[in-house]
């Protein structure tokens, strides 16, 4: 049964209903709120009656807060993931209700961070964005459209190409040994990465413990696709992990994200390496292992690659090479 009262300038109608909680919504004349109501009380005998309360009180950014809380935490990458969630909750378009926002509004903010940062990295926040909302209608009674999923999406560039030339590493290695105040782990990881071919999240994620020497192998117990791998360890790879220092945390290399990522660039500036990331030193194991194990199923059980077409992205070959090979 729907009840109206005057509040100040506005209409307040008060929907109640037994096996539905109140509804309450206000209104600028008495004849809305009576349409209103009429709307609700006809939906709620068919059935068909969808609460928006929670989307109307729920702001972005009060979503995006609850989920970095209760969700994010069990999450892969929990760290590196709360840093970009805290930046868009500093975000105008976080100041908006669920129910308030419209493709229009997240078109808006694509193409703001269309002039910020690199496409890869808005299709990325737009994921973002897009999983949470879905996440508040699923699991926590949020009803509201997913305005994401009718935005165009950034083209992104092609994948990266860039690989080490010997030459190149051997300058890399050179900036990175441990004198001064440079960081005593880097040199070690990024020969690692180098032998291994592992990601950065893996490498950082090892422990003593993962480590056999004797098997010459090393495994990971969690890795990007989900599963656990484990890899074998070159004659290099086992020698670095010989001699290198030991942490008492029990970790192989105990340096967050952020520090590798900073001693890293630092490094590759002073070598003089232009547009090297240390995800193309991955680009630049695979490479160098395809030389090794010609079979692609030993190389994708090294790489922790699912399908040729994941692998053949970090395979570059020198044309050279292959034109040498037939004849």
């Amino acid at each position: 049964m729907a009840s109206f009262r005057q509040r100040g300038s506005k209409w307040q109608a008060r929907i109640k209903r037994d096996g539905f909680p109140d509804q309450v919504k206000s209104f600028e004349a008495k004849a809305e709120a009576e349409r209103w109501a009429r709307s609700v009380e006809s939906d709620m005998d068919r059935g068909s009656y969808v609460s928006y309360t929670e989307a109307q009180r729920t702001t972005l950014a009060d979503l995006i807060q609850r989920y970095m809380a209760e969700v994010l935490p069990s999450m892969k990458g929990a760290p590196e993931d709360s840093i970009r969630l805290r930046a868009i909750c500093r975000r105008p378009i976080c100041k908006n209700s669920i129910a308030a926002l419209t493709p229009a509004k997240i078109a808006a903010y694509r193409d703001l961070r269309l002039t910020e940062v690199a496409p890869g990295t808005v299709v990325r926040e737009l994921a973002f964005l897009s999983s949470i909302i879905n996440h508040g209608r699923r699991e926590w009674g949020i009803h509201a459209n997913n305005p994401v999923a009718l935005v165009r999406k950034p083209t992104q560039p092609k994948g990266r190409e860039r690989v080490l030339t010997l030459a190149e590493r051997e300058r890399l290695l050179v900036e990175l040994k441990p004198t001064g105040r440079r960081n005593v782990w880097m040199l070690s990881v990024v020969v690692l990465a180098l032998e291994t071919g592992m990601r950065r999240s893996e490498l950082l994620a090892l422990r003593w413990g993962d480590i056999n020497l004797d098997r010459r192998t090393a495994t990971l117990h969690m890795t990007k696709n989900g599963e656990s791998r484990v890899v074998p360890l070159s004659t290099s790879a086992v020698q670095t992990l010989t001699t290198m220092p030991r942490s008492i945390c029990g970790a192989v290399f105990p340096i967050t994200a952020c520090a590798l990522a900073a001693n890293f660039d630092k490094a590759v500036e002073r070598a003089k390496l232009p547009d090297l990331h240390f995800h193309d030193l991955r680009h630049t194991a695979i490479t160098l292992m395809a030389t090794k194990l010609p079979n692609l199923i030993e190389l994708a059980a090294v790489s922790g690659h699912k399908s040729l077409k994941m692998l053949q992205r970090y395979y570059h070959p020198d044309v050279g090479d292959l034109a040498r090979k037939l004849g």
